[in-house]
């Protein structure tokens, strides 16, 4: 296979994941041109799972490998990988999951001498047996998984990327007895996604089956890869979250799509994505021109947080930070960033609600920084059609923790909410309620926070339907939306799940918010916050690990994958290492 030596078309190939319709589209033409895009498929699939074991050092002679067949093409890519792999020594069985299998794939995989285990009493396979009662059918699915689980290597061949919903029947149960059922991989984070090393290993055909393919969604059973090959383009599911987890490493096969008049779902966040939020200083600046963040953050109970956005704000880039807050605060902030201005003026930016009580914590209905916080976001309540217009006027603002309750019914776009899971499912449920009643409508069933952390994007997209605000979702890959486009960015190694560093999230947005021209978006400015911070946590940790590992490209070299894990870090840290990441952004 041939790969033009294309910069740009690398950097679009493994940053943009095109939803399932997109790849069919793509797809088309090369079929239609007699390319045999499924023996590409094979072959590739057949290369990684004989490169995954031999990095375990065992040699193809010496190996069981199980593949889980289903009817369709992604069935038969697996079919033909795994008939190389038996022509090659390795012992292959094939459990069928449906009616049928692909019929040329399944000839080549039976003239390799590869055995097949049938599930389903209703299948017509060729030479296999049929009809048998539904005792033996449990029998042969405890024996399908048996012998799945005593494999070294599963390849998953049993969805494509047309499936939708969660898995029924014999994948779903084959998928609850192999992976798990509608619940996040919980391992440790490691650098490149390696493995932990434990058989059997798992190779995924193009996507792992149960997940959300065009989602990144978890909605049902589903089994977790070590490695995912992916044909063609990514998917959504490859840097969605939470799917993306379950993906493993991802290595994707060119096929030589014709990408470049197509618009991806989802886009993800690299170096020359974020250098566009960077407004380099000009030789007649002045500390105004170079963008002034104003911060309403930190209180009575919570003035570390004061501290933390005005830091972090002072270190991105800005030329001024204006603080408003409590004397505490005001004490702490001055002491920690003496460059600080204390009360009101010209801003070209806000932050608020970092380290403010919510409205269910004691003391929240007479917290002085909540009453500032009300008054302000009512400039920005595009509901009110007399003021809609000075609504949309009004600067770019980030409404954070606290402040999220605080939010009008209706807000122009360049109003962003930065919600993590739990802030999420209370945001929801009130939006939800406040809507049901308006409508009056049932109360619909409570989001939980486990609802979030499955079903991350279409929470992201309802958020951002209910109010209009840019959404920034946080979490190991943070997803960012607005009317049009998803973002998403997974710099951040796992060390960030540290307390305050949200709050120097918020600060650090605000300060490129405060940078922003016409030429940008708020949603891609946000974007590159979310991926200047979890650059700076890398550099802070010293960490290579990420939220989301770029794909190899199947058929180029590979990287090294031995990469450094690093240490703990505070958020202070990862506000020291600002300037350093913004610096390799612009390089």
């Amino acid at each position: 296979m041939e790969y033009a030596d294309d910069v740009d078309r690398r950097e679009l190939l493994l940053h943009s994941a095109y939803d399932s319709g997109t790849v069919r589209d793509m797809e088309r033409p090369l079929l239609d041109k007699g390319v045999p895009l499924m023996r590409m498929a094979a072959q590739a699939a057949a290369h990684i799972a004989a490169g995954m074991l031999d990095d375990e050092d065992l040699a193809l002679e010496d190996t069981s490998i199980v593949l889980l067949a289903g009817a369709g093409d992604n069935g038969g890519d697996g079919l033909f990988a795994a008939a190389a792999l038996a022509q090659e020594g390795a012992k292959v069985t094939a459990i069928a999951v449906g009616k049928s299998l692909h019929e040329a794939g399944f000839a080549a995989f039976v003239r390799a001498g590869g055995k097949v285990l049938v599930l389903d009493p209703a299948a017509e396979i060729p030479g296999c047996s049929s009809g048998f009662s539904a005792g033996e059918a449990g029998e042969r699915l405890q024996t399908a998984v048996s012998v799945a689980q005593q494999s070294h290597l599963i390849i998953d061949a049993m969805t494509g990327i047309g499936i939708e919903d969660a898995l029924r029947g014999i994948p779903a149960a084959l998928a609850s007895a192999l992976g798990l059922d509608g619940e996040v991989p919980d391992e440790p984070a490691l650098p490149n996604r390696e493995s932990s090393g434990d058989f059997p290993l798992v190779l995924a055909v193009d996507t792992p089956s149960g997940i959300g393919v065009n989602d990144g969604s978890l909605p049902g059973p589903y089994i977790p890869a070590t490695v995912t090959a992916t044909f063609g383009a990514m998917k959504p599911c490859a840097v969605l979250p939470p799917a993306t987890f379950s993906c493993g490493r991802i290595e994707l096969v060119d096929f030589g799509f014709d990408i470049d008049e197509r618009e991806p779902a989802v886009e993800v966040v690299n170096n020359t994505f974020a250098a566009d939020s960077i407004r380099l200083p000009r030789f007649e600046d002045g500390k105004y021109s170079r963008g002034v963040v104003g911060l309403v953050t930190g209180s009575q109970s919570y003035p570390g947080a004061a501290v933390l956005t005005s830091r972090a704000a002072a270190r991105a880039n800005t030329g001024m930070v204006r603080y408003l807050g409590p004397e505490r605060a005001q004490n702490m902030v001055l002491a920690a960033l003496p460059e600080a201005v204390i009360g009101k003026g010209h801003v070209q930016s806000w932050v608020v609600g970092s380290g403010v009580p919510d409205a269910d914590a004691d003391g929240a209905g007479t917290d002085m920084q909540r009453e500032t916080i009300a008054a302000l976001l009512k400039h920005y309540d595009a509901s009110v059609e007399d003021d809609a217009g000075n609504a949309y006027d009004m600067p770019p603002i980030v409404v954070d923790a606290g402040a999220l309750d605080l939010l009008p019914e209706r807000v122009p776009g360049q109003v962003v909410i930065t919600p993590h899971a739990g802030e999420m499912a209370k945001l929801l449920n009130r939006l939800e309620a406040r809507q049901d009643a308006a409508e009056h409508a049932e109360p619909r069933e409570p989001y939980t926070v486990d609802d979030v952390q499955i079903h991350l994007l279409a929470c992201a997209l309802r958020a951002h339907e209910l109010t209009g605000a840019t959404v920034l979702l946080k979490g190991a890959v943070t997803i960012v939306v607005d009317e049009d486009h998803v973002y998403v960015s997974g710099s951040a190694p796992a060390w960030l799940a540290a307390a305050g560093a949200g709050d120097v999230l918020a600060g650090l947005t605000g300060a490129l918010l405060a940078q922003q021209d016409a030429l940008i978006t708020t949603a891609e400015t946000v974007a590159s916050a979310a991926y200047l911070h979890g650059m700076a946590a890398a550099i802070a940790s010293e960490s290579e690990q990420q939220g989301w590992q770029e794909p190899e490209l199947v058929g180029q070299e590979h990287h090294q994958r031995f990469m450094t894990l690093g240490h703990p870090i505070v958020a202070g840290d990862v506000i020291r290492a600002i300037p350093e990441a913004i610096a390799d952004v612009i390089a």
